[in-house]
């Protein structure tokens, strides 16, 4: 069985898309988002991986998007890696 590869150009447009949206989400912070709702990652190892990112960046990002409270809401964290598990905390609105 193969993995199906993401769409790289639709992944960037719906982060545009977002960043657009929501003026206060850095880059990173609508890519995590979008990740998420593309069913990408849903945890900052495998987004930092993914993306070619530092793991600490992600996890700054991600600890900043959670205070805004209204994207994503973090679920777990293994205290040994940091890893961060999240969540989505709405569905993506119409046209996402």
């Amino acid at each position: 069985m193969t993995e199906e590869a993401p769409d790289a150009d639709a992944f960037l447009v719906a982060v545009e898309r977002l960043t657009a949206q929501d003026p206060r989400l850095t880059p990173l912070q609508a890519g995590i988002v979008t990740a998420s709702r593309m069913g990408i990652a849903n945890d900052t190892r495998t987004f930092a991986r993914l993306l070619g990112v530092e793991h600490a960046l992600v996890l700054r990002e991600l600890n900043q998007l959670a205070e805004l409270g209204d994207h994503i809401r973090i679920t777990q964290r293994h205290p040994r890696t940091m890893r961060t598990h999240y969540t989505l905390t709405a569905p993506a609105p119409s046209g996402s």
